[in-house]
């Protein structure tokens, strides 16, 4: 449900937009993120203010905890409750640190228990035929092979990806320069057969898509500008499909896939995290349920005694 923020009432809504800019001021949070929370605030605040609520400053718990049960009876994801409840939260805690409210109104409130899901991966054989997937030498080719290549050897988010300049790209000595969530600034090396992709549709492809008003983006779409996600998104399923896959293959996938063979060839879990740009090393672990996954079926298969008599 997307609230038009302009019809909040003032009261609602100056607290919103307050909350928001410290957010993005202070804690340097995506515009991803603080469109979602706004979101979520104003879709809060139209709920409390047809239930008679006059504004943030005088809600009760009880008004607050009737919003968060009003999303229990509607078809929404766990994880979208559990970022709404986090907005909430985040805003009543905004407003006791600005000495706008003495106490916080969510301190009481639970939201869903989520679970994590073990995220799909391809297997190094998948992976070797979806690389080999673009054949061909013109521009389109060239750049999709750089970017596949380039994906799985850096294990990027897909909007870093799609948002990647050539200033960024340093073939010869193997990194990107790569700004991720919160606008945190990391290194993240590139293999040689990535570097060398690259490096060939720098040459041969790029060129042939530049066009006047071109900038410095360094995949680009027949019109001359950064390739869109959505782009993206479809090369990655266009080659998957062109290679025989027959699994769901998302862009996520290759980060995944990035990350999980890593771990399988015996990398550092902190370095794992440092290269994908997690913040907490709990969100790097869940990489450790995949291969402890993978051991377990390799070993009920395979062990002579756990096979069928």
């Amino acid at each position: 449900m997307r609230v038009d923020h302009s019809q909040a009432a003032p009261a609602f809504a100056n607290d919103i937009e307050a909350f928001l800019a410290f957010l993005g001021l202070e804690r340097a949070l995506s515009r991803n993120t603080l469109s979602a929370y706004r979101s979520d605030l104003d879709q809060a605040a139209a709920f409390l203010a047809k239930r008679g609520a006059a504004d943030w400053r005088g809600l009760t718990r009880a008004q607050a905890a009737e919003w968060i049960h009003s999303l229990n009876g509607r078809v929404c994801a766990p994880a979208s409750l559990a970022r709404k409840l986090t907005a909430l939260r985040g805003l009543a805690r905004f407003l006791v640190r600005e000495k706008i409210r003495a106490d916080d109104f969510t301190d009481l409130l639970s939201g869903p228990k989520l679970t994590r899901r073990i995220p799909g991966t391809l297997t190094p054989e998948e992976i070797g035929r979806l690389l080999a997937a673009p054949t061909g030498g013109d521009a389109r080719a060239l750049r999709d092979r750089a970017l596949l290549e380039l994906f799985y050897s850096s294990g990027l988010r897909v909007s870093e990806l799609a948002g990647l300049t050539l200033q960024q790209v340093n073939l010869e000595q193997g990194f990107l320069r790569v700004f991720g969530k919160g606008s945190k600034e990391r290194v993240v090396p590139i293999g040689g057969r990535a570097a060398d992709a690259v490096a060939t549709y720098l040459l041969s492809g790029r060129p042939q898509l530049v066009k006047p008003k071109t900038g410095s983006q360094l995949f680009l779409n027949p019109r001359g500008t950064a390739l869109s996600r959505v782009a993206l998104w479809m090369i990655v399923k266009k080659n998957a499909q062109r290679a025989g896959i027959t699994k769901n293959v998302k862009p996520h996938g290759l980060r995944h896939s990035f990350a999980t063979h890593l771990l399988s060839g015996g990398a550092d879990l902190r370095a794992i995290q440092e290269m994908l740009g997690h913040a907490s090393i709990s969100t790097t672990q869940i990489y450790t349920a995949v291969e402890s996954k993978r051991l377990l079926e390799q070993h009920t298969k395979f062990h002579p005694r756990n096979r069928a008599k």
